[in-house]
């Protein structure tokens, strides 16, 4: 059986905090803006450190697990 857990998530975690995709922290003209399909560099940066504590909060804190 194989551990699933990890690709799945990092792929979502991906996925969903792309910048300007979903949301973006900060946006251009306000602190948060949804679905502008635009970046900045100081987003770009935000989103790299917040998907780095998710994918440590999901794997090393909860110790997710899906054996498939």
């Amino acid at each position: 059986m194989n551990d699933w857990a990890a690709p799945i998530i990092g792929a979502a975690l991906f996925a969903f905090l792309s910048p300007g995709l979903i949301i973006q922290l900060p946006g251009k003209h306000r602190p948060v803006e949804f679905m502008n399909m635009k970046t900045t560099v100081a987003s770009i940066l935000l989103h790299t450190v917040l998907f780095g504590l998710f994918l440590i909060l999901f794997l090393v804190v909860l110790n997710v697990h899906l054996y498939v």
